[in-house]
């Protein structure tokens, strides 16, 4: 074993680096996620934009669907 091998202040060294690297490629890895989601969100279809609105009034949108429904079946 080498004297810097077993020096402390070289091992928290060598720690503190090894969780400064973790640290940046976690970092750097949420980064690329983040832009991946706001870029699919920009591109959400007629569909998605539907399910979205559906998820968050559904009351609303169970009215709609159902006066919808109403309105084609009077129809024929």
């Amino acid at each position: 074993m080498s004297p810097d091998e077993s020096d402390p202040r070289r091992m928290l060294n060598n720690a503190t680096d090894a969780v400064r690297d973790a640290s940046a490629a976690v970092q750097a890895t949420s980064d690329s996620i983040a832009r991946a989601i706001n870029e699919r969100q920009r591109s959400i279809g007629l569909l998605d934009q539907l399910i979205r609105w559906t998820r968050q009034a559904p009351l609303g949108s169970l009215a709609v669907a159902f006066t919808a429904g109403l309105l084609f079946a009077r129809r024929r």
